[in-house]
């Protein structure tokens, strides 16, 4: 029996346990985030217990969850594979209040089936002031805002943007601790974020990609137990909110991505993998039109022999425009929304040039995507894609590839 097969056994135990507790609870509650007077105005850091739980009776838990699924066709430069239909990801969370001012939150996720089973979020909270919280465990480092507020229900695209993959590796999380806090003035809240954790190791620029991958990096499967440089990474964010106007966050992320000392004997110079990010969002027109986007920027300390086939720079963006052009009664719901959307996103991997052609390397994705999503209710989305990307390798080669998605995804 292999580990994956193992735990994912023992993730539906616990999983029936919990359905079997909640079937004998005199009372079942949904919790659903609040959403009235200004001290109540969430930020994209509030993301991981901005979600719906099920409140099982006097039992100290809640539990919720989400999944997606979609199918897809997809051709590149007039080849394809045919149709498929894909599981993309099954995510449960249990939260608790373990006591006044102290609260505990889990995030284990599924990913292709039982492809990939992971941890990505299990801390604990502990308020001593609304401007200082203590948080501890396996954190979601706060960069850029798509890493901490992805859950697939969320939005009308099925695939996760390029720049908040490639170059944010989200769902970026890492065993540290830190603070973080919150104050409000009247239609305005601020917001900011601290946290030192372990971080990348060495296969930012040693990985089978045969490029600087950021994504490449995360996953060691022995960042939760020790650290590739034994220096702790620094991720921190600062994010402005207007309840009229919307949202604008900064965020910052610095490590040594290698390993430099061995026995206590230094071996190599310490290289330092840095991700600066802005992110915003607003909504206009009676909240009817939503704007979201995302910019980030990598600067990597790699090996002279390395370049520039592995690039020291990295940058990329998104926006998505979603307009709602229908809501009211549909199918027997009586707050139903049809959303017209389109997302444009462009991530250059590579932004360096070969020194004796002077010529840009060519590693970069340019795509557009517009979207139909139905949304029966707050937590419910189904949506219609039509992906038109094209891209350069490292040799610059151009291709040409269109993907058409069809899928649903819930909170339950």
């Amino acid at each position: 029996m292999n580990f994956c097969t193992f735990t994912f056994r023992k993730f539906v135990f616990v999983l029936l346990m919990l359905v079997s507790l909640s079937s004998q609870a005199k009372k079942l509650t949904r919790i659903n985030p609040p959403t009235n007077d200004s001290s109540k105005v969430k930020l994209n850091m509030d993301a991981v217990y901005n979600r719906p739980f099920l409140s099982m009776g006097k039992l100290p838990v809640a539990i919720g969850g989400y999944l997606e699924a979609n199918t897809q066709y997809a051709t590149t430069n007039g080849a394809t594979n045919g149709f498929s239909f894909q599981m993309r990801r099954m995510t449960l969370f249990v939260s608790s209040t373990i006591g006044k001012k102290i609260k505990f939150l889990t995030e284990l996720e599924l990913e292709e089936g039982t492809k990939e089973i992971n941890l990505e979020y299990c801390a604990m909270d502990i308020e001593f002031h609304p401007l200082l919280n203590f948080r501890g465990g396996i954190i979601m480092n706060p960069i850029g805002a798509y890493n901490q507020n992805h859950d697939a229900p969320r939005w009308d695209f099925i695939d996760r943007p390029i720049v908040a993959t490639g170059i944010i590796p989200s769902t970026l999380s890492n065993v540290g601790f830190g603070i973080h806090g919150k104050k409000f003035k009247n239609s305005w809240v601020v917001g900011y974020e601290l946290y030192l954790t372990n971080g990348f190791d060495d296969k930012l620029i040693a990985n089978s990609e045969g490029r600087t991958s950021f994504h490449a990096a995360k996953e060691n499967t022995d960042k939760f137990e020790e650290s590739n440089s034994g220096i702790p990474m620094f991720t921190g964010k600062i994010a402005i909110r207007n309840r009229n106007i919307g949202e604008i966050g900064f965020s910052y992320l610095d490590g040594v991505y290698n390993k430099w000392m061995l026995n206590g004997i230094p071996i190599e110079k310490k290289r330092h993998a840095r991700i600066m990010a802005v992110d915003y969002n607003t909504s206009l027109l009676k909240n009817k039109l939503n704007i979201v986007g995302e910019a980030a920027y990598a600067a990597v300390d790699v090996p002279y022999y390395l370049r520039p086939t592995y690039g020291t720079h990295q940058w990329g963006m998104y926006t998505d425009i979603v307009y709602t052009f229908l809501q009211g009664s549909m199918f027997g719901w009586d707050k139903a929304k049809l959303n017209l959307g389109i997302r444009t996103e462009y991530t250059d991997f590579n932004t360096g040039s070969f020194e004796t052609s002077k010529s840009t390397v060519g590693d970069a994705v340019f795509a557009i995507v517009p979207s139909i999503a139905f949304r029966p209710n707050g937590n419910t989305v189904i949506r219609l894609n039509f992906r038109s990307e094209s891209s350069s390798n490292l040799i610059n080669s151009n291709s040409r590839s269109q993907n058409i998605q069809f899928g649903f995804s819930s909170y339950f």
